[in-house]
């Protein structure tokens, strides 16, 4: 189901204070041979538990110990959340058929991860950024209805599924949270100008490969701020010793959830399709140059030494999009004008229309919609999704040369005339979006990579499991 490719990762649980956490915990041990202990540990009742009843003489009960595992600033992720998430993760690297790999190092990956949320959600919570039962409703409602079932059918499907509907839920509001977060820290500062569209697609155009996609796998072995000249040649021995295994055969997905030290390690690496232009510069060259399943030199940027391969490519395709030319007068409600008396002067409007007065004449003289009544009512040539669903609706069930009936918006009471139709070539407008979006992409991929990094460092992150 599509839901996994939108939630593919529980987001943290926000744990509550531990007692006695300023103790040392005890040890955690590793077992390379499953993904939990076979035997929960537990922590045996208190004295005081059985003497609460005269003459007990039952064992005194054992409840499963919740050990603390991570510290992340002011959170801490406890050994149940690291073993829901290694579940679910093994889960999904199942479905996709990508070999696990060893318990040691899928655990690191997931605590990574988990402490990274941790610090995002932190940042959200202070600054007050949440989400409601009823933006989680609509998000859960838009999952059901990309995979085609009704609501109740996707809960039936989750729960068959193995996951509990209340934690799916939850799961998904902090992923939610998480996404709102990355949107006002990074995503609402970046800014494309014309001048880098222009550039881009006279770019792209020169090289001919405009409508190329690659669909891409990267493995990152990072190095940190300020980085010693040892840390910068042992992560670069590193990623060179990595290389060597994928020359020598061994599976891109598998080493990279085992090593990389990118956001979609836990995804085998997978950064999806990319056009030209959305591939960060520095890849660019190794890419124009790469057939399918080529793996990359190792590339070098201040974040680290990338490698990437070429799963496969695609493009050259043509846009054609129906469109429909119309025009509208709009009636705008207003404290003086009630939604009562603006139905009765749009059919009024209607009456003289259909009696044959001119369309354009009454658009510039009553609508208040300013920009087209300036244009006799015209909305030019509209594309799918242009306007609101009310209005698409009109627009949709008239014939060229006919007029609605009135019609009711959000921003008031319309009469819709449609004109014209036309299947349209918009490949060109469709390619300076396409290319607005990728830029766009493309430095949100580096300023968020960048963002996080800068979080990790500088935040106050003790690990409270042994290493293997």
């Amino acid at each position: 189901m599509k839901y996994f490719s939108r939630v593919f990762f529980p987001a943290l649980l926000l744990a509550a204070a531990i007692a006695g956490a300023e103790e040392q915990p005890a040890e955690i041990t590793l077992d390379p041979s499953g993904y939990r202990p076979n035997k929960p540990e537990f922590v045996v009742a208190p004295d005081f538990v059985p003497d609460l009843i005269p003459g007990h003489t039952e064992p005194r009960p054992q409840y499963p110990l919740n050990r603390l595992v991570a510290i992340a600033n002011n959170d801490v992720i406890l050994s149940s959340e690291l073993e829901d998430a290694m579940d679910e993760v093994v889960r999904q690297l199942n479905e996709k058929g990508t070999p696990i790999p060893e318990h040691a190092v899928l655990v690191k990956q997931v605590l990574e991860r988990l402490v990274v949320d941790s610090l995002q959600l932190q940042i959200a919570a202070d600054n007050g950024i949440s989400v409601s039962d009823s933006m989680l409703n609509s998000e859960i409602q838009d999952l059901a209805k990309e995979n085609g079932v009704t609501l109740s059918e996707f809960r039936d499907i989750l729960e068959r599924d193995g996951y509990n509907y209340s934690k799916f839920r939850e799961d998904l509001r902090k992923q939610l949270v998480i996404r709102q977060v990355r949107r006002q820290m990074v995503a609402s500062r970046i800014k494309v100008t014309d001048q880098e569209v222009e550039n881009l697609l006279a770019t792209l155009k020169a090289s001919g490969q405009s409508d190329i996609e690659y669909h891409l796998s990267h493995i990152l072995v990072a190095i940190p701020e300020a980085a010693s000249s040892e840390e910068i040649q042992a992560a670069e021995q590193r990623a060179g010793s990595i290389l060597v295994r994928l020359r020598n055969g061994e599976n891109f997905s598998e080493i990279a959830i085992a090593e990389s030290d990118g956001q979609t390690a836990l995804e085998g690496g997978d950064i999806g399709w990319r056009s030209l232009g959305q591939i960060p510069g520095l890849f660019v060259d190794s890419v124009e140059t790469m057939q399918v399943n080529d793996v990359s030199e190792l590339i070098r940027s201040s974040g680290g030494f990338h490698i990437i391969k070429m799963l496969e490519k695609r493009g050259d395709e043509r846009h054609m999009v129906e469109q429909t030319r119309a025009r509208h007068i709009l009636l705008k409600p207003d404290a003086v004008n009630t939604d009562e008396e603006l139905l009765i002067r749009i059919e009024q409007l209607e009456i003289r229309l259909r009696g044959g007065e001119d369309f354009a004449t009454l658009a510039r003289s009553n609508s208040q919609d300013t920009l087209s009544a300036a244009k006799g009512g015209s909305l030019g040539w509209l594309n799918k999704g242009d306007t609101v669903p009310a209005f698409e609706d009109a627009l949709d069930a008239l014939a060229p040369g006919e007029l609605s009936k009135p019609v009711k918006t959000q921003f008031g009471w319309h009469l819709v005339k449609v004109e014209e139709r036309r299947t349209h070539d918009s490949t060109e407008d469709f390619e300076n979006s396409k290319v607005r979006g990728l830029i766009r992409s493309r430095k949100y991929d580096e300023e968020l990579f960048l963002w996080l990094r800068r979080l990790r460092d500088e935040s106050y992150v003790e690990y409270r499991i042994d290493e293997p």
